[in-house]
């Protein structure tokens, strides 16, 4: 049956979209507004806001996916669309990089993002997880918390109490003030997310309420699960009706390999549609996706694991660039033709002021505000990529390996502070005499390309698990280069999310010792040391990598958002100007990598290619993006 049990008569739900043209709505901001006492609440089937009805049209916009300086942009769009309420994730793993060092400045500046908000008039649902799902890698949980063997992720386990208590600390004093109540924007909080789905523990979900209330959280409490889940995602204080579309999906996320997913527009607005004239409110998932810049993506792991692509367009509302689409529109002419609707049959009604109040940001003016213009889009047309260097000649300039008997994944190496290392890849030496057959066990996390000295041999992953390693004379190095292409973020699995080598690999049924072990995250301090490195030379006609390869763009003027096109790379990561554009892979579907205009300078920029295997001489700069063949969804 359907999630929405609730029904309201067609006049309540267009009183709740209305408006007086007496009243300058543009003038009324979250900040400006008295007399905040009761906040979001529930009564019967309904919600209300300072005692009056109120639905919530929300759309889902996540700031560590969006460059900074484009947050007001998204937001005006998302008023111009016709929606009241943002909502966003918490990416504890962003947040809390190394344990105990805590990041919430530049790009992660939340307090910034939450005031924008109410700067530009919209109401906020924060979803500060701990975990949060969102195809994000570990869902949003840091990986240093896997280096304990016994870790039981999104439980009452005393080492993730712990580190969620940690973290918590830091994040609410950010949160509580910018609540309803005190003045700020956000009307409610979800307590976890989708727990029903995972629900190992009957005690954590009460547990991570009191973490949020004990913090000063007063706002309204909500849940989401899916329709298996709602039984056992519930926790007591949390609202169970009136019933909202957390998340109603606008389209979907592509994994590598697979096609790039479309929705219907005509469908999903017919399906809007009937979820307001249910009386229900509702979340667009995603109202703008955005981007899993980095090494941020995540994975799935139902029949095969599955790592997600690096674009979150996710066939949104608007595109990963923040361009519109016809969802946008045709969104805004199904929310306008209500508030026309309600004007026609109610020109002469005078509504109490509190009325209003209460009620601005359902629709914020009447009409709606104008959709700001798009931004152009620039071709800056073909990068020569001039010089290149080998990885093998990079290690022992940068790099210090860590020497181990044994191989030891990703998390539980001696980096950062003792967090281990979270992202990118890790390179596994070891020294062989003659060859035979290589066994992983399937001990590889993910993906492995293996060397013989600095002879390409073949991969290890899920689906290919032994090698044949040619013969050959004295003592020669193997070399496992291991890539953690994301973690899982959804599913029962959490737990086993280690990356790396998890266990030993088997030369002729002997498992391999004494390793040398190089950190290769990929982080702004290594970025910038690479540049200064002797040893970079002329690209030759033919050459594989591992390499590191670089160009110049030259911008002329004001730079703009464009797209970069790898045809002719294998598979790879992008850096411009030290920030890490996310990978790429010819096995698609996607094909370009968004580059924001402000991240690029006018004069010259720095480009930096890690290529694992098959290097082109140029990349192209277009100025449309192109994210595969396409699969419409039902």
């Amino acid at each position: 049956g359907p999630r929405w049990n609730y029904f309201f008569t067609r006049d309540w739900m267009l009183i709740c979209l209305s408006f007086s043209s007496r009243f300058n709505w543009s003038e009324l901001i979250p900040l400006r507004l008295w007399g905040r006492t009761l906040g979001l609440q529930t009564e019967n089937s309904q919600f209300i806001l300072e005692g009056m009805p109120f639905r919530i049209f929300g759309g889902s916009m996540h700031y560590f996916r969006v460059p900074r300086e484009y947050w007001e942009d998204r937001m005006l769009k998302m008023k111009a669309c016709g929606l009241n309420t943002l909502t966003t994730y918490v990416p504890w793993n962003l947040h809390e990089q190394e344990r105990g060092k805590f990041d919430f400045s530049q790009n992660l500046d939340l307090e910034a993002f939450l005031s924008l908000a109410a700067k530009n008039g919209l109401w906020v649902i924060l979803r500060p997880g701990p975990y949060i799902c969102s195809e994000w890698d570990l869902g949003g949980l840091p990986s240093w918390l896997l280096q304990d063997p016994e870790m039981q992720l999104r439980t009452t386990y005393k080492g993730f109490t712990e580190a969620v208590d940690a973290y918590f600390d830091h994040l609410m004093p950010i949160v509580v003030p910018l609540q309803y109540k005190k003045g700020g924007p956000i009307i409610a909080v979800q307590v976890e997310n989708e727990y029903g789905s995972y629900a190992k523990d009957p005690n954590y979900m009460t547990y991570v309420k009191m973490a949020l209330l004990n913090r000063g959280i007063v706002e309204l409490l909500m849940t989401s699960d899916n329709k298996n889940g709602l039984s056992f995602g519930l926790v007591e204080g949390g609202i169970d009706q009136p019933k909202m579309v957390m998340e109603y999906w606008t389209g979907w996320f592509d994994n590598w390999g697979g096609p790039h997913y479309v929705f219907d527009a005509d469908e999903m607005v017919n399906t809007v549609a009937s979820i307001l004239k249910l009386g229900a409110s509702i979340n667009l998932y995603m109202f703008h996706g955005g981007t899993n810049f980095g090494f941020m993506n995540g994975a799935l792991e139902a029949d095969e694991y599955k790592s997600d692509v690096t674009s979150y367009d996710y066939d949104a509302v608007l595109t990963e660039a923040g361009d519109y689409t016809s969802k946008f529109f045709k969104l805004r002419q199904l929310f306008s033709m209500i508030i026309g609707n309600y004007k026609s049959k109610n020109q002469n009604t005078v509504l109490p002021t509190l009325f209003h109040l209460s009620l601005s940001f359902c629709i914020t003016g009447q009409p709606l505000p104008l959709p700001p213009m798009i931004e152009s889009k620039a071709s800056y047309g073909a990068i020569l990529l001039h010089q290149y260097i080998s990885l093998w000649d990079v290690l022992p300039s940068l790099l210090q390996p860590i020497k181990s008997e044994f191989p030891i994944n990703m998390e539980n190496l001696h980096l950062n502070d003792s967090s281990g290392q979270s992202y990118g890849y890790v390179l596994y030496e070891t020294v062989i005499f003659g060859g035979g057959h290589l066994h992983s066990r399937d001990h590889v996390r993910d993906r492995a390309q293996v060397f013989v000295n600095t002879m390409y041999v073949g991969e290890l992953d899920y689906n290919t698990v032994e090698l044949s390693l040619p013969d050959g004379q004295g003592f020669r190095q193997l070399r496992l280069l291991v890539e953690n292409r994301g973690r899982v973020n959804y599913g029962l699995a959490l737990n086993d999310q280690r990356k790396g080598l998890i266990g030993d690999v088997f030369l002729n049924k002997t498992p391999l010792r004494n390793f040398k072990i190089y950190s290769l995250e990929m982080k702004p301090g290594f970025m910038k040391s690479l540049r200064h490195i002797a040893g970079w030379s002329a690209v030759p006609d033919y050459f594989v990598g591992p390499a590191f390869f670089r160009g110049r763009l030259w911008i002329e003027h004001q730079p703009q958002d464009t797209f970069l096109k790898l045809q002719g790379w294998e598979k790879g990561v992008v850096f411009v100007n030290g920030q890490n554009l996310g990978r790429y892979w010819k096995i698609g579907p996607q094909e370009t990598l968004y580059l924001p205009g402000p991240w690029l300078w006018k004069g010259s920029n720095e480009i930096v290619i890690f290529e694992e295997r098959t290097a082109g001489r140029i990349i192209q700069s277009v100025d449309i993006p192109y994210l595969g063949r396409t699969q419409y969804v039902d």
